[in-house]
């Protein structure tokens, strides 16, 4: 029998702890839409790149608001297998692509090859491909945050 894993938060998120830095992120987090992002975009981000860090918080969390903003559960079950599903559009695929690169910016030596990046700028312009690498470095913040302090999935619920 396994053995149950006790979760205990380390301390109060750390954006919780210090308002100011609060404020900040969610400043930060109002620039890809203010930009014309898709919210439901942003959601679809947001969970791939909980998923690869392992932010329970945020694998818990951001579903919820992408299905208050119509998102399907087809779509949000098979966000990290998009490549291997048709529910995704190509520009959907071209910040999964990137958020995955960004995300993940150890597994290789050139982290964001010019392929990602290049199909990334035939969706997105430069202030809307500013706007989503802002998003996915916002996310990662969080995600870090998060799984730093221990924060407990379902504790908070958008």
């Amino acid at each position: 029998m396994q053995e149950k894993l006790a979760m205990q938060e380390r301390m109060g998120n750390p954006a919780l702890v210090l308002p100011e830095a609060m404020q900040a992120l969610t400043a930060l987090s109002k620039v890809p839409t203010e930009t014309g992002l898709s919210p439901k975009l942003l959601e679809l981000v947001n969970l791939r790149a909980s998923q690869i860090n392992g932010c329970s918080v945020c694998i818990d969390g951001h579903p919820r608001i992408a299905k208050k903003l119509g998102e399907t559960d087809e779509r949000l079950f098979a966000v990290s297998a998009w490549r291997d599903t048709p529910y995704f559009s190509e520009a959907e695929r071209a910040a999964l692509a990137l958020t995955e690169a960004v995300t993940r910016t150890s597994d290789r030596a050139d982290p964001v090859p010019d392929e990602i990046w290049d199909e990334a700028t035939r969706h997105y312009d430069g202030r809307s491909l500013a706007a989503l690498v802002i998003a996915i470095a916002n996310i990662n913040v969080w995600n870090r945050l998060n799984i730093a302090t221990r924060q407990i999935a379902g504790a908070w619920k958008p």
